[in-house]
């Protein structure tokens, strides 16, 4: 979700140092580095962004109107000292900088102009999930514990601006579609109906504090812990739910497309920029999908006529569904055949990526508070979320292409490789571009193919399901926000053209619905890897040098996506060199 805080005063001096220390004298490219870091750090300072080393703020956000006013005061100011330095100025490495910062403060400021913040909350997140989601917080020091102690009391202050600013989008129809919204108080009633704050995920901190705290100094820390969240945190969510239940949710607006809201039509094009960094109209979008889906509907009657099956894809599509052998009987039984996947990319990873993270990752069940709503798999801070809530939705055919996504070489190797790029500035490593990242993840469950990681053409079917997924997104997302989709045609139109199963479609669909444009970044970035990679290969001919080509794409960080088809360009100009030696 988007935070945000500070006061008039503080954003003038902060810039005002950035711009004592880079005169008119100062070459370009200093102008431009002294102006991004100094927002960056400020993004940083105000909890808008975060960059792994920062200490624990002791407050929570400010997220009321004021500061709202204050950012995209200030971003608009960025705005316009990024347009007084000359691009053709800057050094050809700047100048990618540059146009990846400019896409962040643009998107920055359409989100603060469309007043995003009065809508804090999709089906699928929320402010208060990821308050209450403890599992990443940088916790080392004694004073860290005391000032996230601080941030708990601070949880009334919080909560109250949130509910003042949805109440505000409430009044305007800004809100998820009521239908998106059934069930989502349960994961505020966890916290709110506890009776015990030990049982609380903000407890679990001080569970177990580090060992070079003395003991009466722990002691101290867990009573002063239990004691924020009985007064402040539990009292919080209590008063939450009761918003969401008696005024929110019951007036929450029925109408389900983007388009249909306050300036509906500017607000959706500015999310398809937002996700997808293309200039696309929903129309096109539409038609891309209806295109692709075509496409990968006759791949997969091929694999379904090698699986031998006797009957058409309708019957194939419900044998899929219901047969008990293509189902794990146990949580743990679901979570060990992610393990022995993820292995097994391992074991021949080196063969398509040249230079691999430092960082592994872990393997988790989705928390049982948000697992009947959540997707089926999910990369977290350095772990591979898989949902283990209701076993007959979760096949294993597509099992093989969800780790291949999730983990690596999809998300949980791309972001950790572009954090600990430290050639680049922050405001790269640490931010995240979906058309890219998703693309990037997407087009790992195809290379699943090229690796032999599908093993038998069920695996490849489920593959082959999940890139249908993601193409009939493209039609799913243009039709319900800007076509007058309904939410069962949407559901009809997966149910016929995926594997995916019925509890599954029925998230997704929700999802699309509450979280407008985010859908449209999957297939459009992969078909910009897809199309880099292919111009590749027929310009270079047997210079082609598969993870030479993969670690150009990768050394990028999250960048928009006419941003990657120039590198690639480039990397094509220099005769197909990695930027590693060891790819020549």
């Amino acid at each position: 979700m988007r935070h945000a805080a500070i006061g008039l005063l503080c954003c003038a001096l902060s810039f005002a140092t950035a711009a004592a220390a880079t005169p008119s004298s100062t070459s370009a490219d200093a102008r431009f580095k002294a102006l991004s870091t100094a927002e960056w750090n400020w993004r940083v300072h105000e909890q808008l962004a975060w960059d792994g080393t920062a200490p624990i703020q002791s407050k929570l956000p400010s997220v009321d109107p004021a500061s709202q006013a204050t950012h995209v005061a200030q971003w608009l100011d960025v705005r316009h000292q990024l347009q007084a330095i000359s691009t053709a100025s800057l050094s050809p490495a700047v100048r990618v900088d540059e146009e990846v910062y400019r896409q962040q403060i643009d998107v920055l400021i359409a989100q603060q102009q469309f007043r995003e913040f009065e809508k804090p909350l999709t089906s699928d997140e929320s402010f208060w999930s990821s308050f209450s989601d403890t599992s990443a917080l940088p916790l080392k020091t004694e004073a860290d514990y005391r000032a996230f102690i601080s941030q708990l009391h601070d949880a009334p202050r919080y909560f109250d601006q949130q509910i003042a600013n949805m109440r505000a989008g409430l009044a305007r129809g800004f809100t998820p579609p009521q239908v998106t919204l059934a069930g989502r108080d349960r994961s505020i009633a966890v916290i709110a109906d506890a009776t015990d704050p030990t049982t609380t995920s903000f407890y679990q901190p001080y569970a177990k504090l580090p060992a070079n705290i003395p003991a009466s100094v722990q002691a101290e820390l867990r009573e002063a812990a239990k004691t924020a969240i009985a007064r402040d945190v539990i009292p919080s969510y209590r008063k939450l739910l009761q918003f969401m239940r008696e005024d929110y949710i019951p007036h929450a607006r029925t109408a389900l497309a983007a388009e249909s809201m306050p300036d509906g039509q500017a607000y959706y094009q500015s999310l398809i920029k937002e996700y997808t960094t293309l200039d696309l109209t929903p129309a096109q979008i539409h038609d891309i999908g209806l295109a692709q889906v075509k496409l990968l509907q006759a791949q997969m009657e091929t694999v379904r006529k090698q699986t031998g099956f006797k009957g058409d894809m309708p019957a194939f599509l419900h044998f899929l569904r219901t047969d008990p052998q293509f189902y794990a009987k146990t949580p743990e039984q679901l979570l060990q055949q992610a393990a022995w996947i993820s292995k097994q990319v391992d074991n021949v990873i080196g063969h398509w990526i040249g230079h691999l993270p430092r960082r592994r990752f872990g393997i988790e069940p989705v928390a049982a508070a948000i697992a009947p709503y959540y997707t089926s798999g999910r990369a977290g801070n350095g772990v591979y979320l898989v949902n283990t809530f209701n076993l007959p939705s979760r096949p294993l055919y597509s099992l093989r292409a969800l780790t291949l996504h999730e983990s690596a070489p999809g998300h949980l190797l791309q972001i950790p490789l572009a954090d600990e790029n430290s050639n680049q500035p922050d405001f790269r490593r640490k931010n995240y571009i979906s058309a890219y990242g998703e693309g990037w993840a997407l087009y790992c469950e195809k290379l699943g193919v090229e690796m032999g990681i599908y093993e038998t053409p069920y695996d490849t079917f489920g593959m082959l399901s999940y890139q249908a997924w993601r193409a009939a997104r493209l039609v799913v997302d243009t039709g319900i926000h800007s076509q007058g989709w309904t939410r069962d045609q949407a559901r009809a139109y997966l149910h016929d053209n995926t594997a995916l199963s019925d509890p599954e479609i029925d998230n997704e669909v929700d999802r699309y619905i509450s979280w407008p444009g985010q859908a449209l970044s999957y297939y459009l970035g992969e078909l910009a890897i897809v199309a880099a990679r292919e111009k590749a290969e027929k310009a270079l001919g047997q210079k082609f040098n598969i993870r030479a080509f993969h670690d150009a794409v990768l050394e990028l960080g999250s960048v928009p996506l006419p941003v990657l088809t120039t590198h690639i360009d480039r990397f094509i100009e220099a005769g197909g060199k990695g930027p590693y030696p060891d790819e020549e």
